[in-house]
């Protein structure tokens, strides 16, 4: 292989001769090898984002000519375009608040607009990392704005997913709505329910899940781009801070906003602690429908049995024909470790000290972690768990049929004292409640049939029936 020799503070380095990195890349890849997990690809195009803006505000600011302008926009629309990208090096994990990444895209950016105007990699005599593409700029501005950009737009791919999952619970709820029952508190028997009033409920929290994802993407618009190093702006001028915001926006199809203080926006990342909240928030809420279901299926001759899962995947090496709820396990670990990353997120950001938070490299890499997991998790869930689902519609009404809280309806006319009573004797004897209260002349036969009735039971008038309809428009 040849090498070229490039030079910095700390001496000489061999770097491979048609590398686009450059020396401070290859020392932070030699530095920073600890997750063998490189710079996720969505903040890799969204820094590229941000270096052909600041060129862009750069130029009309008279920072940098038209010609080194246009050399680096083109080198980041190559960046954009996925050819440069086996040219980022570094470990997502890096000391120096992402300089490594910074640097890293600095000097693959000025490698290539060199090569575009005719220079050597390396030489950095037309084009400069520093002097050039990284102008009015610092990573202190540069890597928390370009982890916005990613994770706006890794949050809708995921908001995208959920509501195809949202539809499925939709229609789910529509096609098991007359399935009746028995709903457990406590996991133990309560009252009866439809099916279909289950998986409304579950479509109504991931509503509420999409709201907060919305709402905190948002949060993440006001960025810090001209802030440069601490908040101040120095080096940057109004021509560049105005313009870069301008193209910034144009360029990602978002509206970014100057964040109200800038100084504030540079040393705090609470926008990311807000994110992940409700990323968490959605993984604990698909996290207990999922345990939900396991529940649901189990069985099928020692649990409730209720529904089926879709038979996809070999249960177990030892025990023929056994059938394991793989997909909804999956969500469980998914949101474990979610949750796990969240709390590495919050100490991440509390710790940040004085002007600069160093510690956006770890906060950065769980978001995108989190937001990957979800998007691809609920995508499996849907396909591999709820879609094909069917209902053992017999085991459902003989559990509603067998218990006793059923009559709880009739406890407004009976009393709740004499219910207790016929309840207890019930046990002892074997004998229905209901019909108990019939042969005791307690209440009229047509009287209790009415009241007992399931399907009037399951939609009561505190239970708005237009719920499911109302989601489904």
């Amino acid at each position: 292989m040849r090498y070229r020799i490039e030079t910095d503070l700390a001496g000489e380095c061999k770097i491979p001769a048609d590398a686009y990195y450059g020396i401070n890349s290859f020392r932070a890849k030699e530095n920073f090898v600890v997750s063998n997990v490189k710079v996720h690809r969505q903040m890799i195009k969204s820094l590229s984002v941000v270096k052909r803006a600041a060129a862009y505000a750069n130029m009309k600011a008279g920072n940098i000519s038209v010609e080194i302008a246009d050399a680096i926009m083109l080198a980041c629309d190559d960046v954009l375009n996925g050819r440069l990208i086996s040219q980022f090096i570094t470990d997502m994990i890096q000391g120096g608040a992402g300089t490594a990444m910074n640097m890293n895209m600095n000097e693959v950016i000025a490698n290539r607009a060199e090569e575009i105007l005719g220079g050597n990699l390396g030489e950095y005599k037309i084009v400069h990392p520093i002097d050039h593409v990284n102008f009015a700029q610092s990573t202190n501005d540069v890597v928390p704005t370009a982890a916005k950009i990613a994770s706006i737009r890794m949050t809708k791919k995921l908001i995208t997913e959920l509501k195809k999952l949202h539809k499925t619970y939709i229609d789910l709820a529509h096609k098991y709505a007359e399935v009746i029952k028995i709903g457990r508190t406590h996991l133990q028997d309560a009252l009866p329910i439809s099916l279909g009033q289950e998986f409304s409920a579950y479509a109504s929290s991931l509503e509420r899940d999409i709201e907060r994802l919305k709402s905190s993407s948002e949060d993440l618009t006001y960025i810090n781009i001209g802030a440069t190093a601490i908040g101040t702006g120095l080096n940057a001028n109004k021509t560049y801070f105005e313009t870069v915001y301008t193209k910034l926006s144009e360029l990602t199809k978002i509206s970014f906003k100057p964040a109200p203080n800038l100084v504030d926006s540079t040393r705090n990342l609470d926008a990311f602690v807000w994110l992940s909240s409700a990323i968490k928030i959605l993984a604990i809420n698909l996290s207990k429908t999922a345990s939900d279901l396991r529940l649901l299926s189990s069985g099928p001759d020692g649990g409730l049995n209720e529904i089926n899962l879709p038979d996809y995947q070999v249960g177990s090496t030892m025990i023929p024909n056994k059938v394991n709820p793989v997909a909804p396990e999956l969500i469980n670990q998914i949101a474990f470790d979610v949750m796990g990353n969240d709390v590495t997120i919050t100490k991440a950001a509390e710790a940040g000290q004085l002007e600069l938070n160093v510690f956006q490299p770890i906060i950065f890499h769980k978001i995108f972690s989190n937001l990957e997991l979800l998007r691809r998790g609920a995508e499996i869930f849907r396909e591999k768990a709820l879609t094909g689902i069917t209902v053992n519609k017999d085991k459902c009404i003989s559990y509603v049929e067998r218990s006793n809280s059923v009559v709880t309806a009739l406890t407004p006319h009976i009393g709740y004292k004499k219910m207790t009573e016929l309840i207890r004797e019930s046990l002892i004897t074997g004998q229905k409640v209901k019909d108990m209260i019939i042969e005791k002349n307690i209440m009229d036969e047509n009287e209790v049939s009415k009241i007992l009735n399931l399907v009037r039971m399951t939609k009561p008038g505190i239970i708005r029936e237009s719920i499911i309809n109302k989601q489904k428009k």
